[in-house]
């Protein structure tokens, strides 16, 4: 906390807060500061909740380089003001200490598929306005990726817990280890009473490298893996394929459960690696190696083949990357996890006629969340792709309106 108070004297409390602006959910930055040197904690924890229920989340999980921190006026010749985590303490501290009452309930029933980052907001969002929510949670505990994508010992599994109570305090049923699609289907979840669904599933399904030797016993998908790392024996010498957070996740997990080699091999250099500065610092700091320029190209029961790459410029000035002749090379190792990203699992959308899908197999909504199917709203990852935990929420209170609004109509015909 005092670390905290040194940080948010550092604020100069900008009119024009570029931190502010540079949030996609337009925390109030300045404002939350200037409460929190006044001691007036819960009153700031108040706003932040309000704005945006996954703030304790967001606080560790944002691309704060991008967004706040990557925008502070102080950084220009200095270090940041660290507004995350002056975040998290007030966020962490409201959820906990909070007793949220039940909203007179208007008899309308919602269905909420998945309880990732989306599903969350929705289900928070929509029972404080008095609908009668259940949440479907394939797993056997409340999160998505949260839980499942993101380690422990980067997330806190406390700050998602404090959320299922504050969920179930408003009243919302959570049934666990319930799949919708093959059996359960959206026509069964209309047939008893429920008005509107919201799908908030996630994208599950790892992409393939599509090179030879892919099924062999040691290679692994890093979105699998992260699941339950301590059920994989990856040996020692282990080699991750992808630079994008959910590799450095998996190859700081892979260290962090005593895997004491471990690289991260991309095809091209550092400045074109999807994950944050942040995320592939700490990597660095605990002791993953990278390997860059380095394209694999075949998996043997030794290891893994790369051949190397180099980026060319072309004649209008753009830039191609190559292949290097003759410069294939084997690289041993005990276990390969691959991390080029994931595409939803379609069970929902296979086994449910009306859904249409775009590319990739994401759900197809309008801008206002609405699917192709009648009361059926989507957003997050499973409608747009992998992508920021902050945009979920941000696209979930969008749909939350969305279904509102539609919802109306069943509320008044009571």
């Amino acid at each position: 906390m005092v670390t905290n108070l040194i940080e948010a004297n550092k604020c100069i409390i900008c009119k024009n807060a570029r931190c502010q602006k540079n949030c996609p959910i337009d925390t109030p930055i300045p404002q939350i500061i200037s409460l929190y040197k006044e001691g007036k904690f819960e009153e700031a924890g108040k706003i932040l909740f309000d704005n945006n229920p996954l703030s304790s989340i967001c606080a560790v999980v944002c691309p704060h380089e991008d967004q706040c921190s990557g925008n502070c006026i102080k950084g220009i010749k200095g270090e940041p003001v660290h507004f995350h985590d002056i975040e998290y303490e007030i966020s962490t501290k409201y959820l906990e200490n909070i007793k949220l009452q039940k909203t007179k309930k208007n008899g309308v029933k919602v269905a909420v598929v998945g309880s990732g980052p989306a599903g969350i907001t929705v289900a928070l969002n929509l029972a404080s306005r008095g609908y009668d929510v259940t949440i479907f949670e394939k797993n056997e505990k409340i999160g998505g990726i949260l839980t499942y994508g993101i380690p422990a010992f980067r997330l806190p599994r406390f700050n998602i817990s404090l959320l299922e109570k504050r969920l179930k305090e408003l009243g919302v049923k959570i049934k666990i280890n319930a799949l919708i699609g093959p059996v359960v289907t959206l026509s069964k979840l209309f047939e008893d009473g429920y008005k509107s669904i919201f799908i908030g599933t996630g994208v599950w399904n790892p992409k393939r490298l599509n090179i030879k030797g892919e099924t062999f016993g040691h290679v692994h998908y890093a979105i699998d893996y992260l699941r339950n790392p301590n059920s994989f024996d990856l040996g020692n010498k282990v080699v991750v394929i992808g630079a994008g957070n959910v590799a450095m996740d998996a190859a700081r997990s892979a260290k962090y459960y005593n895997c004491s080699d471990v690289s991260v091999c991309y095809r091209r250099d550092f400045e074109d690696m999807s994950a944050t500065k942040h995320e592939i610092c700490e990597a660095k700091e605990e002791g993953v190696l990278f390997k860059t320029f380095k394209s694999p190209v075949e998996i043997v029961d030794e290891g893994i083949i790369f051949e190397d790459t180099k980026k060319i410029v072309n004649e209008d000035g753009s830039t191609s990357l190559v292949t290097i002749p003759n410069s294939k090379k084997l690289y041993e190792c005990d276990s390969i996890l691959i991390a080029i990203s994931q595409v939803p699992k379609n069970t929902i959308v296979i086994n449910n006629k009306g859904l249409d899908v775009k590319k990739g197999g994401l759900i197809l909504t309008d801008e206002a969340g609405l699917t192709t199917r009648e009361g059926v709203y989507a957003c997050g990852d499973v409608t747009n792709g992998a992508r920021t935990v902050i945009q979920a929420v941000v696209d979930a209170k969008r749909v939350c309106d969305s279904m509102d609004a539609y919802l109306q109509q069943f509320i008044t015909s009571n």
